[in-house]
């Protein structure tokens, strides 16, 4: 990572800015040396916010005549609030001139707001995906929210509530959100009125200013995480004083009434009680989201220790707000092998530690999670690898960086639709903004030449020739090979039916490297190869095969997924997870439930960014893919396990 080279002493006086810690590292990619001591010249003094402990800093910084810096968090925070669950903030904002929430003087980002063009197209189609992204993943400044919570019937008001003493609020209480609830309800008389709580007071954290004399028949408090994406849908008014939530309204659609001074009010998408008379401009919603959301924010990526822009931040927060979503009331792990229970206790106990069982509850609140086809109820998740898995095989015992999570079935059996099957169907739906990432996910695997196991080996020099097939082997009793191929069941069958329909072209024959390394069925002896393969790739890599073929036959390989997104046209004789769907030549009849052609960045967006889950094999940190890709380019590698316990692995019998 490059630190930005012109540096400033910030002089700052609390903890926050001087443990070390996330903001800290923010500060100093940002170009600010933070210190302890008496400012000079040309130094700033830094205060959060205006906070309680913020005079500290003002009354140095007027003793010294020195200028202020206000650090605040950025309008996307994190999952959970800080002070409910001490998580680090992924973005701050840094300003100079005053603080957003405060209207009574300008800040850097009204004067943004005021006076930059905003009239770039690139930026303001980037706003616009963005706004597409966050609605898609139902994020917001909090994502701990549940986006399969209904809400009510449509026709009703939303109020937003506050927590006490929020320096937004600038000093209002009660009385004005009293009078808040006032004018909502004369203003939409025939309609049932929605306090909607802040995420503190919902975790016990903070009290708002709605207590329960508030409420009535028509006046409902809502405490459940419903998605405010979902909650804005049925609204016919918002009203909010300063809430963040009032600023997500707007990309929802709506018009809040806004009785406070944010940052967001007075640029005519809002109906104002109090905004500043000073602006004057009126804004669209791609405009006010570039410069509060893109201009003005610093951004952080903390897998690449790097400053960063607002599409990995979104990527960031989806990945590890999917998370919470899915794991927050627990699992139980039936049949799991030895090896694997500390990396599922990583990667699935972050919000309530994984039980370990033999055999299937007969009841429990929590999920319950099989590996692969093992016997199992339909309501049972089942769990797979993803594809991109690691640097290393699993059959080596080496952890994965993804896997994931499917019912009644699972990617690898083509008879039963599930949850691929949806998602590859709903892709036709994507936003924009979603297809973007998918294009730009497709490019970066291709330039960095990821795989799914990423075992890289030097390919041989081939003279030219009109045809080469690429041949991809795979291991004979997989889960893909047993439910996805009706006739073709074997690598030599494979082999000998590629040499029948491909006489003339150059064939390359490529074992999987678990096979390859003695650790799966589906050996071709060197005398059966003769006349089937012009050359046997023996320990070379994935993509450096790919690299010199000009198509791919196989018949369920992930191999062949490869080779879609490496632009060969791939021939199946089974069904793969990718097949059926207008991308290959498909020997088999497809099901009749993939009934519904794709994209390949649909293809792309289902299979590597809304289907598997990545986290950290070394603390189960939730990943974006885009975060899994860094690891992988950086050359992540795990330590495989106990060679010995790896070989007695593929001794032992395997059930489908």
């Amino acid at each position: 990572m490059t630190l930005n080279k012109e540096r400033t002493r910030l002089c700052a006086y609390t903890g926050g800015f001087l443990n070390g810690g996330r903001l800290s590292r923010i500060l100093e990619l940002s170009g600010w040396d933070v210190a302890l001591g008496v400012p000079g010249e040309d130094d700033f003094v830094g205060i959060w916010g205006r906070t309680p402990r913020s005079w500290r800093g003002e009354a140095v910084a007027e003793w010294a005549n020195a200028p202020i810096l206000t650090v605040e968090d950025a309008f996307l925070r994190s999952v959970h609030p800080g002070r409910v669950r001490s998580e680090d903030p992924i973005g701050i904002c840094l300003d100079k001139t005053g603080v957003h929430f405060d209207g009574e003087s300008p800040s850097d980002l009204e004067t943004l707001l005021a006076t930059h063009p905003l009239d770039d197209t690139q930026l303001l189609n980037r706003a616009r995906n963005a706004i597409d992204s966050l609605k898609h993943w139902h994020l917001g400044k909090y994502s701990a929210t549940d986006p399969n919570i209904d809400p009510p019937a449509p026709g009703y008001v939303v109020v937003i509530d506050q927590t006490q003493g929020d320096a937004a609020l600038m000093g209002a209480g009660r009385a004005e959100f009293l009078e808040m609830l006032t004018f909502a309800a004369t203003e939409h008389p025939g309609c049932d009125i929605l306090i909607k709580a802040h995420p503190e007071k919902m975790d016990g954290g903070r009290n708002g200013h709605f207590v329960a004399a508030d409420l009535s028949d028509r006046v409902k408090l809502i405490t459940d995480p419903i998605s405010p994406w979902r909650l804005f849908e049925g609204a016919v008014g918002v009203y909010t004083h300063s809430s963040t939530i009032g600023f997500e309204a707007i990309f929802a659609g709506h018009q809040p009434r806004v009785f406070g001074q944010p940052f967001y009010a007075g640029w005519g998408l809002t109906r104002d009680e109090a905004a500043p008379a000073r602006r004057e401009r009126v804004l669209t919603r791609a405009q006010l989201f570039a410069a509060a959301m893109i201009l003005y924010p610093v951004w952080y990526d903390p897998t690449s220790d790097a400053l960063c822009e607002i599409e990995q931040v979104i990527a960031h927060l989806a990945a590890r707000a999917t998370a919470w979503r899915e794991d927050q009331h627990g699992y139980v792990a039936v049949g799991m092998k030895a090896w694997k229970k500390p990396h599922l206790a990583a990667i699935l106990g972050r919000e309530m530690p994984v039980k370990f069982a033999r055999r299937l509850p007969a009841e429990t609140p929590r999920k319950t999670v099989v590996w692969g086809k093992a016997e199992a109820p339909d309501d049972a998740w089942r769990m797979e690898d993803g594809f991109l898995r690691s640097r290393g095989l699993g059959a080596e015992l080496v952890p994965p960086l993804s896997f994931v999570l499917d019912q009644p079935s699972l990617y690898t059996d083509p008879a039963t639709p599930g949850r691929l099957d949806a998602l590859i169907a709903q892709s036709s739906d994507l936003p924009l903004g979603e297809i973007r990432r998918a294009e730009g996910l497709i490019a970066r695997i291709n330039r960095l030449g990821l795989t799914k196991y990423n075992i890289s080996a030097p390919a041989p020099d081939l003279a030219p020739a009109e045809r080469t097939i690429l041949v991809a082997g795979q291991v004979e009793d997989d889960a893909s090979v047993v439910f996805g191929a009706s006739e073709t069941k074997t690598n030599l069958e494979l082999l000998r039916k590629t040499r029948a329909e491909n006489p003339s072209a150059r064939i390359l024959w490529k074992p999987h490297p678990d096979v390859e390394a003695g650790l799966r069925k589906g050996h071709v002896e060197d005398s059966a190869l003769e006349g089937l393969a012009d050359l046997a790739l023996l320990n070379i890599g994935a993509d450096e095969a790919l690299a010199l073929a000009d198509e791919v036959w196989t018949i369920t390989s992930t191999l062949g997924f490869e080779a879609l997104l490496r632009g060969l046209p791939v021939t199946c004789l089974g069904m793969p997870f990718y097949g059926g769907r207008g991308l290959t030549n498909d020997l088999v009849t497809r099901p009749a439930h993939r009934n519904a052609e794709t994209s390949l960045a649909g293809l792309a967006h289902a299979c590597l960014i809304a289907y598997p889950r990545y986290a950290d094999p070394r603390d189960g940190t939730p990943l974006s893919v885009e975060e899994a890709v860094t690891l992988l380019s950086k050359g992540f590698k795990m330590p495989k396990r106990n060679a010995f316990f790896a070989r007695l692995q593929a001794l032992l019998p395997r059930k489908s």
